[in-house]
């Protein structure tokens, strides 16, 4: 049984970075299996938030890793992600996870892949996730035609993506930073 589905969109502006996700989780590509999964945390005691998207015991596993590298490294967002990328990339086991994740803290937005990568994303804003190309496309109309802050762009860009996107609810939790 594999579940997954979601979408996450990760937005800065004016010195604010909010990230803002689903709760769906589906099984296969037919089931809503969970309508409320929290796939936005804050971690490092809140000055760090991340999102993620894949199968739920690889996004967990990959959300787990990043957490205790944000320890060894004292909250150094890009060192933490790039020691991440290369232990993923050398683990037999965490080459196979199937997940991407969005991580932010006030200065710095990264995307880490499955593959090992770490993008900086070429603008201020980026998403991941079955829905994360509608959210894009619609957070960067908002970012570009409105005065909305950040929180407000990642929550509506969610909607749309949500009316669009059979893998993606009306169940959004966002974080700001």
């Amino acid at each position: 049984m594999e579940l997954k589905g979601t979408t996450i969109c990760a937005v800065k502006r004016d010195g604010k970075t909010a990230i803002a996700g689903d709760g769906q989780v589906t099984m296969g590509n037919s089931v809503i299996f969970k309508g409320n999964a929290i796939k936005v945390r804050r971690i490092y005691d809140g000055s760090v938030i991340t999102g993620f998207a894949g199968t739920v015991a690889d996004a967990f596993s990959l959300y787990e890793k990043f957490e205790e590298m944000l320890h060894k490294f004292s909250g150094n967002l890009m060192r933490s992600a790039v020691e991440l990328a290369q232990l993923w990339r050398g683990d037999k086991v965490l080459r196979q996870l199937e997940a991407l994740m969005i991580v932010a803290d006030k200065n710095t937005m990264l995307i880490i892949s499955g593959n090992g990568d770490v993008t900086e994303p070429e603008s201020d804003v980026c998403a991941i996730g079955s829905g994360g190309n509608f959210a894009l496309a619609s957070a960067k109309a908002l970012i570009e035609n409105t005065n909305l802050s950040a929180k407000e762009i990642a929550y509506k860009s969610l909607q749309v993506a949500s009316d669009i996107c059979i893998f993606t609810n009306k169940n959004i939790r966002v974080e700001e930073v």
